[in-house]
């Protein structure tokens, strides 16, 4: 069975979207970068090993990154899920895992990458909007697509009521992605990935 480790730095309901979906995979340990991260404790509960390293603790990201790596190596994940964790990885880090650190960003990427997507979307005056689940590259969020997921953009929308309907996909397509990579069913032809 393949290993991961998961990314967050908040209250992680991306986290328990996957683990709760059993997709296959042995989540051996989730991580935060904030000590006192609400998921830590649901992920506790779950009996699965839990770590901080706190990016507050660290001079600058490339320490935070080796930190970072070391805390992860212990566990030996195969894929590392980042869920909600709200820091930029360095190429260091990256390219200790290539093809191995997927991410699930609030957005139909390449469009609005980055923070406020929602905002950002309201405001461009999009039709759809969605999330997406890539490879984490050094590029922020500029990876390799796995899979999307859209929502209509409804005339009434506000930020909150676009980002509940974004969040409800989030929690279809990431724990779907798990899967896919669980059954050996995800493939990397050239810069680009495909669902087989």
């Amino acid at each position: 069975m393949k290993s991961a480790v998961i990314l967050i730095s908040g209250r992680g309901s991306n986290m328990q979207a996957l683990v709760e979906a059993k997709p296959g995979l042995d989540f051996r340990a989730v991580i935060s970068n904030r000590p006192a991260a609400a998921g830590l404790a649901w992920a506790a509960e779950q009996g699965i090993a839990t770590r901080v390293v706190d990016h507050k603790a660290h001079s600058s990201r490339e320490d935070f990154d080796a930190a970072l790596a070391r805390a992860a190596a212990d566990f030996a994940p195969d894929y590392l899920f980042l869920a909600g964790f709200m820091r930029i990885l360095g190429a260091g880090f990256i390219d200790r895992y290539p093809r191995r650190i997927l991410n699930i960003h609030p957005s139909l990427l390449p469009c609005f990458p980055g923070l406020d997507t929602h905002r950002r979307a309201l405001e461009a005056g999009v039709k759809l909007h969605g999330a997406t689940v890539h490879f984490v590259t050094p590029a922020l969020d500029h990876g390799p697509i796995l899979v999307q997921a859209a929502v209509p953009v409804l005339g009434a929308d506000t930020e909150e009521s676009l980002a509940a309907r974004v969040l409800a996909q989030e929690h279809r397509i990431y724990p779907q992605a798990a899967r896919w990579l669980a059954e050996g069913r995800v493939e990397f032809r050239g810069a680009d990935v495909v669902q087989v």
